[in-house]
């Protein structure tokens, strides 16, 4: 029933949040999960805020090796490894959307074109880690589809933050995204010229 009424709505902006429901298993996630911690209530507060604006939420997660996997036992194997508690923090709720990527891109090997599609979204709004890699690799790809991009500079992390900062700049520079942080976003001009902006695509 409540992707129904998403669907009823269409409001044509989308919040993704990118691989935090993270196994942290990897050689440099120390460092991940270090500056990561500081974004989780960034994110949690952008996506109530989302919610309440009636902006569909959508998961994009790497499957971390776990291919027999579906959402709840990937966040249940996440939940139990080393960041436990930032997973635990912004896991999904039952009607947000999750689709588990196979690499960097949330769009390769993924739904997610035809979710968006579905969706009607013109815009969309990119958080979570990390932001030199797989948040950019999804801007990248979602920018040559020709959505509008949103990605708030105190909702990714990085290794390193100075990689972090970069790819920041980059996206802003080379992508047209917007890097206005989360608290600063007005959600509801964002809904409007993702309005505006797709009436004009229909003619």
């Amino acid at each position: 029933m409540a992707h129904q009424q998403k669907n009823e709505k269409k409001i044509p902006v989308a919040l993704l949040i990118i691989d935090v429901i993270n196994d942290f298993n990897f050689p440099e996630a120390p460092l991940l999960l270090k500056t990561s911690e500081p974004i989780a209530d960034k994110i949690v507060d952008l996506k109530k805020r989302a919610k309440e604006a009636g902006i569909p939420i959508i998961y994009v997660n790497d499957n971390f090796g776990q291919w027999q996997s579906d959402k709840q036992r990937l966040v249940e194997y996440c939940s139990a490894q080393a960041g436990g508690e930032f997973v635990k923090a912004l896991q999904p709720d039952e009607d947000d959307y999750f689709v588990i990527k196979p690499k960097h891109s949330g769009f390769f090997s993924t739904p997610l074109s035809t979710l968006l599609n579905e969706l009607g979204i013109q815009s969309l709004i990119l958080c979570g880690v990390a932001g030199n890699i797989c948040v950019l690799f999804t801007a990248n790809d979602a920018y040559m589809r020709g959505f509008t991009l949103h990605v708030p500079s105190d909702c990714s992390a990085s290794n390193i933050e100075e990689d972090n900062e970069r790819a920041l700049l980059l996206m802003e520079k080379t992508l047209n995204a917007d890097i206005t942080p989360s608290g600063e976003l007005d959600l509801q001009a964002i809904i409007e010229q993702a309005e505006n902006d797709k009436q004009k695509t229909m003619y």
